[in-house]
């Protein structure tokens, strides 16, 4: 039952925010009812989201072989596709030891599951390499993502001290964020031949020069038909690697409805960042995703980020190869310090590129 009614929003959170203790926090205090800044509006609610949709799923690609000339044509084709279509593809035998992944997973839950009291210290929102808090959009966004989260960022620089990183999980996030730079070399060389570019392209572009690393936490919901885990959004980044646990959520919009994107043990999610559709020039889409909350969990992600560095004073814009007089440019010139203060500006639900758009139509959203 819809159960939102009238009241003051902003008393409730900050009374929220204060505890510093998140979402994980209202679960161990034992609540059995959803606080109502996390409740979304009863349009969302009412939205069907539950399409059936059993015969579609993202697109698995299989990396394997890579660097022999028929599987490479095979590889590329395929992440040419996915990336025009969908947006998004999961990808198997990249490399990335599955224990790796496994500790990885283990290290994020035992940062959120410690005592309050040795988080707080990381608490803030304020954009620094290290934080965690309970959505970073809290006093902009309509409602609450069901989720808390832990940031390790480097994109201000490229450079980040390590020992800013809580110990009980740095070792992980280390050997991790290693394996995913390496991984993410080999996919801005594939996402380079797919554009019909030289393989190092993208590269060229420094678009593995900043990341970050986004670790979710997602505790089971009293409610979850009323709240979402991650709410509808694209991602300001090149593009985004996912380490997902079993228990699942992510929803990609895939032609007008909501599709599952099914764990599979071991394989890793990517998908188009905003930035990279805007060089790109709208061949590859950015497309809306988000995560389902649910009874069960906690469920565990980490997301990394591929963003650039915002200090550098390079100048993005639609790649010169990719413009003809058939295929002006759709976006105007920009810097990645600009993309990232015009996307932290607004909700996560209203971060997007229309801001860097030449001719901005509202249909065009």
């Amino acid at each position: 039952m819809y159960t939102n009614v009238e009241y003051n929003r902003e008393e409730e959170l900050k009374a929220f925010d204060n505890t510093k203790a998140g979402a994980k926090g209202l679960v161990d205090s034992g609540i059995d009812r959803l606080p109502n800044i996390f409740i979304r509006p009863l349009e969302e609610v009412l939205e069907n989201s539950s399409i059936d949709n059993a015969n579609l799923q993202v697109p698995v690609i299989d990396l394997s072989g890579l660097e022999k000339g028929n599987n490479r044509e095979r590889i590329v084709k395929q992440v040419r596709d996915a990336s025009e279509k969908w947006g998004f593809f999961q990808v198997i035998n990249h490399g990335i030891p599955s224990d790796v992944l496994d500790k990885m997973l283990e290290g994020v839950r035992r940062f959120h599951e410690q005592d309050s009291e040795a988080k707080i210290e990381f608490y803030s929102r304020e954009r620094k390499q290290v934080v965690y808090n309970s959505n970073y959009d809290l006093y902009k966004s309509k409602a609450a993502n069901w989720r808390d989260t832990l940031t390790i960022n480097n994109s201000q620089t490229g450079h980040l001290d390590s020992e800013l990183i809580p110990p009980i999980c740095r070792d992980e996030i280390l050997e991790h964020a290693n394996h995913v730079l390496k991984l993410g070399n080999v996919l801005l060389e594939l996402l380079s031949l797919a554009l019909g570019l030289t393989p190092d392209c993208l590269k060229e572009l420094e678009c593995d020069k900043g990341w970050a690393c986004v670790c979710h936490y997602c505790p089971a919901c009293p409610q979850p038909e009323l709240a979402l885990g991650t709410a509808k959004h694209t991602d300001s980044s090149f593009f985004t690697v996912l380490l997902q646990d079993q228990i699942g959520g992510l929803q990609v919009l895939y032609e007008n409805q909501w599709v599952d994107a099914q764990p599979i043990p071991g394989a890793l999610v990517v998908n188009i960042g905003d930035i990279l559709q805007m060089i790109s020039n709208d061949k590859f889409k950015s497309v809306w995703h988000r995560v389902k909350a649910n009874r069960i969990g906690p469920r565990v992600s980490t997301a990394f980020f591929f963003t650039g560095v915002s200090m550098s004073p390079k100048i993005y814009g639609p790649i010169k190869d990719l413009i003809t007089e058939d295929n002006p440019p759709i976006y105007r010139e920009f810097t990645i310090d600009e993309f990232l203060k015009d996307f932290f500006s607004r909700s996560l639900v209203d971060a997007r590129y229309k801001n860097f758009m030449i001719n901005y139509h509202s249909d065009d959203i």
